[in-house]
């Protein structure tokens, strides 16, 4: 259901239309999202129904600016001397649509009323953590885990984790982005914000979500073992999603206990004698280090290599 209305306001009416594209993807936010290209018209929505959330452009005098009221007023600025009235917050226009509205939502958020601007999640029982893994390179494993997460994203909310030590950025994933670095750093420091956090941080693959891997491996093999269950049981808990793709790379600390917190494991494997022996030596080594409840929730995925 529908708690709040953002209205954006601009006379670049492309760039309206894809901003609020952006925000309308955003599968938290309980928000409305109307487009106008006038002051006019926008203060005919206003006596329609309240507007909680403004963004107009500077092009407009202030004096027009001023005839609107809203709850939050965000003015899409190209200089940093756009907005004269103290009730009125800067945001550069010309950055990412994301990043306009991970600035909105922490600014929104700070109110100390976060939940206002998020769907109210019902109570869910179990979420689904499918770890992806494989012992071999060469496996073909991030694709799997992306085909398999956009398949279920059309029944269910998935959010997809590549937690490799190189998850290829300007691969798979564009070059731009907040990644799992800085959802992890909400995480650890802000934990009643990771929520309008994420919703701010999470990219769109059709109807996958995910987030970008880390950028530098050396931060990923710095994560504690510790630091990764707490960082995914508050993503089960406090978000929408009913699913989680974790890609992982043996690269990360403690990678059995995270592959034990998983509902379940797929293992990518290929048709080759070295790949098979290291699967092997794989399966071997969970039973001798006492993990063989991991090695029972694996299922085999024969992909070609």
């Amino acid at each position: 259901m529908v708690s709040r209305n953002l209205v954006i306001c601009d006379q670049e009416v492309r760039y309206a239309a894809a901003l609020a594209e952006v925000f309308m993807k955003a599968k938290e936010l309980a928000l409305g999202v109307q487009v106008c290209n006038s002051v006019e018209q926008t203060v005919k929505l206003q006596e329609e129904s309240p507007i909680d959330i403004l963004l107009i452009g500077s092009s407009y005098p202030v004096e027009d600016r001023k005839k609107i009221k809203a709850g939050n007023v965000f003015v899409l600025a190209q200089s940093e001397n756009a907005a004269h009235e103290t009730n009125e917050k800067l945001i550069n226009k010309y950055q990412s649509g994301e990043a306009i509205m991970g600035a909105v939502i922490e600014q929104c958020t700070q109110s100390g009323e976060p939940e206002r601007f998020f769907l109210r999640t019902a109570k869910k029982q179990n979420v689904r953590i499918i770890g992806i893994f494989s012992p071999v390179h060469r496996s073909k494993k991030t694709g799997y885990a992306l085909k398999l997460g956009k398949e279920l994203a059309r029944t269910y909310n998935v959010l997809y984790l590549n937690l490799e030590v190189y998850g290829g950025i300007g691969g798979h994933f564009p070059d731009a982005g907040q990644t799992v670095a800085d959802a992890l750093y909400y995480s650890r420091q802000e934990k009643k914000h990771l929520r309008a956090a994420l919703a701010g941080m999470v990219k769109h693959m059709g109807p996958l979500d995910y987030l970008l891997p880390m950028r530098m491996s050396e931060d990923l093999k710095a994560v504690e073992i510790e630091e990764w269950t707490g960082f995914v049981e508050q993503i089960a808990e406090q978000s929408i999603y009913e699913v989680l793709i974790l890609d992982i790379d043996e690269g990360i600390r403690g990678v059995y206990e995270l592959l034990r917190m998983c509902t379940e494991i797929h293992v990518a494997v290929i048709k080759e004698e070295v790949a098979q022996a290291k699967l092997f030596q794989f399966e071997e080594e969970l039973h001798l280090m006492g993990y063989d409840d991991v090695k029972q929730k694996m299922v085999k995925k024969e992909l070609e290599g």
